[in-house]
């Protein structure tokens, strides 16, 4: 999977036009990040990559590079 393919996974987990994410975004810059929004990402990890991801992980997230990252 391309990095635009997974930034298209978070721009709708994020619920944002496509092509307005980017990899130095700030999350917590975003209105967006949310406990709602936290969760949906640990769902998407784990169906999307079979990757699971704790609440603790997520607090250390800083930009969107650092999701991407996870991805692998």
């Amino acid at each position: 999977m391309t990095t635009q393919e997974k930034l298209a996974l978070l721009e709708d987990i994020f619920e944002m036009d496509p092509g307005k994410l980017k990899e130095e975004t700030i999350l917590q810059e975003l209105d967006t990040w949310d406990s709602m929004t936290k969760l949906s990402l640990i769902v998407l990890m784990d169906d999307q990559f079979g990757k699971k991801i704790a609440g603790k992980d997520i607090e250390k997230l800083i930009t969107v590079k650092d999701i991407l990252n996870l991805m692998g």
